[in-house]
């Protein structure tokens, strides 16, 4: 309601305070004069003089106190309404200004997010570019050496330090090589060629590569496997990322667990060692960039990439990769548990070329 409604609403009631009961009482004072008068002439008795103070006196001063209750009420809601319209205005005005601020706000923070996105996609092309760039003189290094090698006059000493190298020679062009997958991958240039991958020889490949004969191995193969769907190169990426991060993170001596699990629509491969395990804070971290279990000068070699590129690729081949620690009940070594699960290759399934 308007306040010019409720003004003249408060002057209605204000002129009805006065004028309602001054009628009531001259009527019933003319009712009374009449009536007392024309019976028996006029005379001041008991019921003259009853009735005159009750109809002509009382009567019209309980109206007059009722609309007086009632302009007081009126009076109330105005003032009521009169501080609603006032935080109204109020209210309209911080809405105005913060609707002014927060779009203002919204506008810095997608400027701010398209130079983001420009400065990602620029270090992306960068390592890309760099990536590529060393490929080919690390490429001639690894050939060079591996030639100096098959030199039959080399001294022991040569011969060893030739072989350190040629060691870190391919540990450098592994980690060229797993840059600029990355690169691809986080630009979506990562051509993923999926097909049927038996398990049992990637699994045996990957642990005669990363670990050799220098640490026993615990196999828990079912008899029969069949075959998952993924992109057989980078799956066994995935196995080798993940038996290196035991081997860097578990004492020598203790022996790295393999097992198989097979169930309706999955295979999962778990790899688990017995090593310092990962603390619940870390155990998402773990699978960010340059994110490492162990830190400081006594922690092992290594980029912080591996398990990050592993999660990665997997999430791309429609897998999954989940950690558990502790894996035993061993306060000093609780361990850690990988867990790979990839579908099973059905008769025809849908590929997906490209990532």
């Amino acid at each position: 309601m308007k306040p010019n409604k409720y003004k003249n609403r408060f002057f209605d009631l204000n002129v009805l305070q006065w004028t309602v009961p001054l009628f009531l009482a001259v009527t019933a004072f003319v009712f009374e004069f009449v009536e007392h008068g024309h019976e028996d002439g006029l005379s001041f008795d008991l019921a003259f003089t009853g009735e005159t103070i009750i109809f002509g006196l009382m009567g019209p001063l309980i109206i007059g106190f009722i609309i007086a209750w009632m302009r007081q009420l009126f009076n109330a809601e105005k003032e009521a309404m009169a501080e609603v319209h006032v935080l109204n205005r109020e209210l309209e005005a911080k809405v105005i200004e913060r609707t002014a601020a927060l779009e203002q706000r919204n506008n810095e923070l997608d400027k701010a997010n398209r130079e983001l996105l420009k400065l990602d996609e620029m270090k992306s092309e960068f390592v890309s570019l760099v990536s590529h760039e060393l490929r080919a003189p690390l490429t001639s290094l690894n050939g060079g050496l591996e030639v100096a090698l098959q030199a039959e006059n080399l001294s022991p000493s040569s011969r060893h330090t030739l072989e350190a190298m040629m060691d870190e020679s391919a540990r450098l062009t592994q980690f060229v090589q797993t840059i600029l997958d990355i690169s691809r991958l986080d630009a979506g240039r990562l051509t993923l060629n999926l097909g049927a991958v038996a398990v049992a020889p990637i699994l045996y490949r990957s642990v005669e590569v990363v670990i050799g004969t220098s640490r026993n191995i615990k196999w828990n193969l079912p008899s029969e496997i069949p075959p998952v769907w993924a992109d057989e190169i980078y799956y066994e990426q995935i196995i080798r990322n993940l038996l290196r991060n035991a081997d860097k993170y578990s004492p020598a001596e203790k022996q790295i667990e393999i097992n198989v699990r097979i169930n309706d629509e999955n295979i999962s491969v778990e790899v688990a060692d017995h090593g310092a395990g990962i603390a619940p804070e870390m155990q998402e971290k773990i699978f960010e960039r340059f994110q490492r279990g162990q830190s400081g000068e006594s922690a092992p070699p290594g980029w912080g990439l591996g398990l990050y590129f592993a999660r990665k690729l997997t999430d791309a081949q429609n897998g999954t990769l989940l950690l558990s620690s502790p894996a035993w009940h061993k306060p000093a070594a609780p361990g850690s548990v990988f867990t790979i699960t990839m579908p099973i290759a059905a008769d025809s399934p849908e590929e997906i070329d490209n990532v």
